[in-house]
């Protein structure tokens, strides 16, 4: 199920690329390559970004590579401002709802689609984040898929089984008994569901056949928050909030795996690699290590709950004056060898070749089988702003404190309205 249609122009092809105009000798090469790469490469997989650098070091020996990490929080603000000023890096990494604001300002090159490896099968939600007018303005670099996150140890106790509830009305029997069995303590959540958390919000919306916006045929989008669909999905995300989650409902999603790491949470929906997070040495309890299980979330629809298609892509900036190395750089670091890599550490790669390994996986096969179905945010100008302001996380929040579902969704929904045609 898609929750918005995406550009009529997104189509994929190959198009021309300022690779093409490569030295004959990559050795002959100098200067300076700059890469920007979220943080999550330099805590998760180190090792495949030392092997790539040192790839490129090899092909290209007179041209330095100057890796720069940086933090979800602040990326984009840095970004504007390096575009603003020139002093933009030559590769950057974007989270596949940050690709359109930059492919319609102009401040991506185009690259050659089949010269990257498994192409021809890229997730097509992934790789349509990054064509627009029959070009590619960027590369996917790997895929995200939430699922259901949980202790096997608290659900046996209170339910007899380490198995999660396939079926949502299996499952709110078991977080009843769960939080019976935990009533005395007040902090402690059967489903720790953060308030503002929008991208679980959306699924529920998904699953009801709602939309964040939709594209009408006078070719404007639209918010589609209020319509009844829609508010009847948000709705259900509220209810479960208010039952199951007994922290601060204002708190977002961004660490919430260490509810469960310091013994408050029985579950949450969250990102496969979060798990890992529950159990990790200094950010979690090692403990909990044979515990901590990942499974498919269910949907109030009988079916498992439509998961949002997240993930990172990487991009040349189109005043990099290294086009040719900034591009065989990506190309190296989403090669089937660096793919295979990530897949080895139960991340989802760019493509189906290589993703359909982990749909047997126990650890991988929840989030690796929810890809097909996944939804992903409405390909617009403008949808960057409506992120940046927070509309629908703001909304969630004031539900939470009270306003009418119906109210909050038409006014955001105005909101929307206001931003998502105007490039951001």
């Amino acid at each position: 199920m898609a929750l918005a249609v995406g550009l009529t122009a997104c189509s994929s092809s190959g198009s021309p690329s300022g690779d093409k105009s490569a030295a004959a000798d990559p050795k002959a090469a100098t200067g300076t390559v700059t890469v920007w790469l979220m943080d999550d490469a330099q805590k998760n997989w180190p090792d495949l970004v030392q092997r790539v650098n040192d790839e490129f070091a090899a092909k290209y020996p007179g041209v330095n590579l100057k890796l720069v990490y940086q933090g979800w929080a602040d990326k984009v603000g840095k970004l504007d401002k390096a575009l603003a000023d020139g002093s933009a890096p030559d590769v950057v990494e974007l989270g596949n709802t940050e690709t359109m604001k930059y492919v319609l300002s102009g401040a991506l090159a185009p690259v050659d689609r089949t010269t990257f490896d498994n192409s021809d099968s890229w997730i097509k939600a992934l790789a349509n984040t990054c064509t627009y007018q029959d070009k590619l303005w960027c590369v996917p670099y790997y895929a995200g898929a939430r699922v259901a996150i949980y202790n096997s140890s608290a659900f046996q106790q209170a339910t007899g089984s380490t198995e999660f509830p396939r079926t949502e009305n299996d499952l709110l029997t078991a977080l009843d008994k769960i939080s019976d069995r935990n009533r005395s303590d007040r902090t402690f959540s059967p489903l720790y569901l953060p308030g503002p958390y929008w991208y679980a919000a959306m699924s529920y919306v998904a699953a009801y056949g709602g939309s964040i916006a939709k594209f009408d045929s006078s070719g404007n989008w639209h918010g589609t928050l209020h319509d009844a669909k829609s508010q009847q999905g948000i709705g259900h995300f509220v209810d479960l909030v208010r039952k199951y989650n007994k922290g601060d409902l204002t708190q977002n999603e961004q660490d919430q795996y260490v509810a469960m790491a310091r013994g408050h949470a029985a579950s949450f929906y969250g990102n496969g690699f979060e798990a890992a997070g529950v159990t990790a040495p200094g950010t979690g309890d090692p403990g909990l290590k044979d515990a901590v299980k990942v499974a498919t979330m269910p949907g109030p629809d009988g079916k498992p709950l439509p998961t949002f298609i997240g993930g990172s892509d990487l991009a040349v900036t189109a005043k990099s004056k290294q086009l040719a190395p900034a591009t065989d750089w990506i190309r190296m670091f989403t090669s089937s060898r660096s793919e295979q890599a990530l897949a080895d550490k139960d991340i989802l790669p760019n493509n189906l070749n290589q993703l359909n390994p982990l749909k047997n996986k126990p650890t991988t096969a929840a989030a690796a089988n929810a890809v097909p179905d996944a939804w992903f945010t409405p390909l617009a100008p403008g949808w960057g702003a409506v992120e940046k302001q927070k509309i629908i996380p703001d909304m969630l929040t004031a539900i939470l404190k009270g306003k009418p579902v119906d109210q909050a969704t038409k006014d955001a929904d105005a909101a929307i309205d206001q931003l998502i045609n105007n490039p951001s």
